[in-house]
């Protein structure tokens, strides 16, 4: 099932899925009320998925995640 994922990943955005658990294995002990930490995984996760991150979107995230914790889904960050 998981590998499925992985290919479909990769096929839709080209992104290697060796990548992904090494930014998966970061966050498990990452302080993630540290905002250097949030700014580096916001900045690695978007060099991985090729997209520009704004400034202004990085502030956004980042506090949204200090202030409301990592969201089970992604999207609500967004």
């Amino acid at each position: 099932m998981f590998k499925n994922v992985f290919d479909e990943i990769n096929k839709k955005a080209n992104i290697d899925k060796n990548k992904i658990f090494e930014i998966a294995d970061s966050i498990k002990n990452a302080d993630l009320s540290n905002e250097l930490v949030l700014r580096k995984l916001i900045r690695d996760i978007a060099r991985l998925a090729n997209k520009e991150v704004s400034k202004e979107l990085e502030d956004n995230l980042v506090k949204k995640i200090k202030n409301e914790g990592v969201p089970s889904n992604f999207n609500d960050l967004l």
